[in-house]
């Protein structure tokens, strides 16, 4: 498969960019970039031609990754569908589900692949946890603590689109594709309320007749960050196993899975339409959240 990056941001440069270079299943073929000195750079990095129209990438390759912030990545994506390509995304899929709608429409229309990358979702022990745990009856409740340290410490991450809209939307996306496989869809959203910070705390109730509680922060201590998913049922309590595989190697297997679904035609569980859920379902705390007192 012959892919193209769009981005050239720290994530792209971290995580994307080695993770295509490094793949043996992929043809990395260049990068396209807001900023055309550092499209330079990285493409000359990675051995890669720098494109400055996008357009003439899509119609060069058979797929792109994304690595933008995703007021950009959702326009974007749509328009490289419409051309043909496979879709790597990044979380979360857009900030409005407006933009989330298009981008599904688009991949629908195109019948193109789509894989959005929710890195838990790729790491090999908590992947078969998720698994594993959604074939167990009688969840009674669930708890997702999501803590970064983005706002409280110098961090590369603490860019423009995060500062705008915190926590919900950057880490939020991570805690919502842990629980949704295992407890089902979000009936409703309960409750939502801030704390310290940019630190949210959302209330769900799930189809599967449990409800399950968020604590999401990019302020946080850095001696208190970290990241903790609990279950509770009948059976008693399982936690979300760590992983310490770094973001390079889940990448590579969001873009085999990407691979398999534009083989086979099958739809992955994280792809486009997944993405829109969980916009849906953060639109929704963010309504309650600005409807309260801050």
């Amino acid at each position: 498969m012959r892919i193209g990056l769009l981005g050239t941001g720290p994530w792209a440069q971290m995580a994307h960019a080695p993770a295509l270079s490094g793949h043996d299943g992929l043809d990395f073929a260049g990068v396209w970039g807001r900023r055309p000195e550092a499209t330079k750079e990285l493409a000359e990095r990675h051995g890669v031609r720098a494109y400055d129209d996008v357009e003439a990438l899509f119609a060069d390759v058979d797929a792109v990754a994304v690595a933008l912030p995703p007021k950009v990545q959702a326009d974007l994506a749509a328009r490289a569908a419409r051309a043909g390509c496979h879709l790597l995304l990044d979380k979360p899929l857009a900030v409005t589900v407006e933009q989330g709608r298009a981008v599904v429409e688009a991949v629908e229309e195109a019948g193109v692949a789509s894989v959005v990358f929710f890195t838990t979702r790729f790491q090999p022990e908590p992947a078969a946890w998720i698994t594993e745990q959604a074939a167990v009856p009688g969840w009674f409740t669930g708890r997702a603590q999501w803590l970064g340290a983005v706002f409280s410490s110098e961090s590369p991450f603490a860019t423009p689109w995060r500062r705008e809209k915190g926590a919900l939307w950057d880490v939020g996306p991570h805690a919502l594709s842990v629980l949704l496989p295992v407890l089902g869809d979000v009936r409703r959203v309960t409750a939502a309320a801030y704390g310290p910070g940019d630190t949210a705390h959302v209330v769900l109730d799930h189809t599967g007749g449990a409800s399950s509680t968020l604590t999401l922060s990019l302020t946080a201590p850095p001696a208190a960050s970290g990241a903790a998913v609990e279950l509770l049922g009948e059976t008693g309590v399982a936690v979300l196993p760590e992983s310490s595989d770094g973001a390079v190697p889940p990448l590579m297997r969001a873009a085999d899975a990407l691979r398999a679904a534009a083989r086979t035609g099958r739809p992955h569980a994280c792809d486009a339409a997944f993405g829109l859920r969980v916009t849906e379902i953060l639109t929704a705390a963010e309504d309650l959240l600005n409807g309260g007192a801050r």
